[in-house]
């Protein structure tokens, strides 16, 4: 082997090792290492001070300084040297940091060390509101989602809707609506991330009850943004039974005045010759059987039937 080839060959291995990774590759790493950071655990969130609670200031080498303090109405403190500061909405360090500033702008200490430790959060709870079976204020320890404490709170009452909404305590103007969904695999999306002091109000679904002479009457819950007309009342109920009197089919709603009735003509409508009619929440559909002699007699009876109906969720 001559001495030219060797020198050649050791070129040839030195353009080789500084050649770049090709673009694909350094991509593909890129991504990687953006998946763990993705998945590196839930989010978590630092417990912020608030009024009410109570903080243990302690100031090393300055007993006289140190001292149990009980945050005021407006979100403040009033320290044994240096006034009132607010400390709302701050957590524990960054409290302790703003005594010590404190401290050093008054002139108290030349180089305060002062460490802040909550000992009661009054606010750290979460309130859960609405149609639950147990409402009221759950204590957030460590990391939970929504499912937690709807979970924790009893669940859900039969009248409960699809929409949950989550005010955060420090941001109540921007409140995050939830749709709950109960299908097998669909439940995780739902499951968000509660904060110290968030408020949970579970929606209440519409109920629309049709009783009489009908295949399966109940009431029937509906959405706060889903329409649901008499045909589609009917339908749920399984269409009317051959005896019953389409045509003295009354409409029972509470309004402001009381509760009114308006009859319906059923029969033009599953004809199509008259308009389909919107329900409302609480309305009661009545289709009374054939041949019934007075039909205030008939809505008289379909009262009972409401307050035994079972109730039915369609999808």
């Amino acid at each position: 082997m001559t001495l030219k080839f060797k020198l050649s060959l050791c070129l040839l291995i030195l353009i080789l090792v500084t050649i770049p990774l090709p673009a694909q590759n350094v991509s593909r790493v890129s991504a990687v290492a953006t998946a763990r950071d993705l998945s590196s655990g839930p989010a978590t969130y630092p417990l912020q001070i608030a009024a009410g609670d109570l903080l243990d200031l302690s100031v090393f080498d300055t007993p006289e300084l140190s001292a149990k303090l009980r945050v005021d109405e407006h979100g403040a403190v009033t320290l044994p040297l240096g006034g009132s500061l607010s400390v709302s909405g701050l957590t524990a360090g960054e409290a302790g940091i703003a005594i010590e500033e404190r401290f050093l702008r008054d002139a108290i200490l030349k180089s305060p060390h002062v460490s802040v430790t909550v000992l009661e959060y009054s606010t750290q709870g979460v309130t859960v509101l609405g149609e639950v079976k147990n409402p009221g204020v759950y204590p957030l320890l460590g990391t939970h989602g929504l499912l937690d404490f709807i979970s924790a709170a009893g669940g859900v009452t039969p009248n409960a809707g699809k929409g949950v909404t989550i005010t955060h305590r420090m941001d109540s103007s921007h409140p995050v609506v939830v749709t709950m969904d109960s299908r097998p695999g669909n439940t995780g999306a739902s499951n968000v991330d509660i904060r110290p002091g968030d408020t949970i109000n579970v929606s209440h679904a519409g109920i629309v009850y049709v009783v009489g002479d009908v295949g399966k009457p109940g009431g029937f819950l509906i959405e706060n943004n889903d329409r649901l007309t008499v045909l589609q009342a009917i339908a749920l109920a399984q269409g009317t039974n051959k005896t019953a009197g389409l045509n003295r089919t009354r409409l029972i709603r509470k309004t402001d005045n009381g509760r009114q009735e308006i009859p319906v003509p059923l029969k033009k409508i599953l004809s199509n010759k008259a308009s389909d009619e919107l329900l409302a929440d609480g309305d009661i559909l009545f289709i009374p059987v054939s041949g019934t002699k007075s039909a205030l007699v008939g809505i008289e009876s379909a009262l009972p039937q409401v307050a035994g109906a079972a109730i039915y969720r369609f999808p």
